[in-house]
């Protein structure tokens, strides 16, 4: 099996639809995908009338499930991490409220970044970010694209930096974040399994210390996400390590933006006891099992 545990859409800062997304993954050859775009589960409905039809017009070659869940955001000791979640009951009121409020404050924070770039000379403008985003939840990538366009740097990669976007960065704004301890409490109240996202991603900015991550697993954290195109080898292999003096389930994923960043699909993936075991622990949601798809192991 193929699983990919961590794809964006347009519904955040990904360049493919959710209907879309759901068949690039069919393509792709993808088992499993997890859509998990940033602090929000509005491109869920898309997604599964997509797999729908997909199952029904008869063009999966194979079962191709889809999981439910989303990026959120967090700080702690001032450092801007990410956290997914898998298979949470999205109704459930005091984390919805929680990532509405993250969502709300993203376009001021954008203004913010926006303000700090003209102050730096460079000419862009809430216009041209805001077409950028068009209806996803305005963030950095987006920001990351005009410097793009504008010809400030050669990629979105390359304007997370601390010379523009990364955490700290010259341009860096703060967001309304969760506590990262909340987020786990909210997601586990919600029946969702939580997996903190590429951690040791060095050029993003600041390193989760292993410290945290201890503190994390100790509050009920599920996972992490090891095998990421941000995690050099040495990297992946002092993850694993960690993960396993901790109890903790070690997944892989593309973190797929579509055209925003040369990751594809599949390009790294989680193994299936591991996909089983998420499935197994979360009590909010079930995976979505496209015609002659696998139910939840």
């Amino acid at each position: 099996m193929r699983i990919d545990l961590h794809t964006h859409s347009t519904a955040s800062d990904g360049t493919d639809t959710p209907a879309e997304l759901v068949r690039n993954a069919a393509a792709a050859g993808l088992d499993v995908v997890a859509l998990t775009d940033h602090d929000t589960t509005r491109g869920y409905a898309e997604a599964k009338k997509a797999l729908s039809e997909l199952g029904e017009s008869g063009e999966l070659s194979k079962g191709l499930t889809l999981v439910t869940g989303a990026e959120l955001s967090f700080k702690h000791n001032g450092m801007g991490l990410h956290m997914l979640a898998y298979l949470f009951d999205p109704e459930e009121p005091e984390l919805a409220r929680e990532c509405e409020l993250v969502r709300d404050d993203r376009v001021p924070r954008a203004k913010a970044m926006i303000e700090k770039l003209r102050g730096l000379g460079v000419p862009v403008t809430w216009e041209q970010v805001a077409r950028i985003a068009g209806d996803g939840s305005v963030g950095r990538p987006h920001i990351a694209e005009a410097l793009v366009e504008l010809g400030v740097v050669p990629t979105v990669s390359d304007a997370f930096t601390a010379e523009w976007l990364a955490d700290g960065g010259r341009a860096y704004a703060d967001k309304h974040e969760l506590d990262p301890f909340d987020a786990i409490r909210l997601v586990k109240a919600a029946g969702g399994v939580t997996v903190l996202a590429h951690p040791g991603a060095i050029k993003r900015g600041k390193v989760v210390p292993e410290s945290v991550i201890a503190d994390l697993g100790a509050a009920g954290l599920d996972g992490i996400e090891v095998d990421h195109m941000d995690h050099t080898p040495e990297t992946r292999a002092r993850l694993r390590a960690l993960a396993g003096d901790l109890d903790l389930l070690v997944t892989g994923s593309s973190d797929y933006h579509g055209t925003r960043k040369t990751c594809v699909l599949g390009e790294f993936t989680t193994d299936p006891e591991i996909y089983g075991e998420i499935t197994r622990r979360a009590t909010g949601a079930f995976p979505v099992p496209g015609a002659g798809g696998r139910p939840a192991a």
